[in-house]
């Protein structure tokens, strides 16, 4: 694995640039969020304080991570993604 490759494995940040178009007047406005940022391909993680201080976090789940879900909840395909023909009955 390539340098490269291994740093796009995780994405972060301690700050989020917020770009916004309002609805109204159609002008957009931008801002800096002090926000950790924390992306793999599981999906995005947002990290931050509610206004009493406290830790506050926002989990955003990959269409991938899903899956991954629904499959251990017994909610995937009926069939074995590697189309394994011993498996199929």
């Amino acid at each position: 694995m390539t340098e490269e490759t291994e740093l796009l494995d995780k994405i972060e940040a301690d700050e989020v640039i917020v770009e916004v178009i309002d609805k109204n007047t159609g002008k957009m406005f931008r801002r800096n969020l002090p926000v950790r940022y924390f992306e793999t391909t599981n999906g995005v993680v947002l990290s931050g304080e509610t206004l009493d201080g406290k830790p506050a976090e926002i989990n955003f789940l990959s269409d991938a991570a899903l899956a991954k879900i629904n499959d251990l909840f017994g909610k995937g395909p009926e069939h074995s993604p590697c189309d394994n023909k011993e498996e199929q009955g």
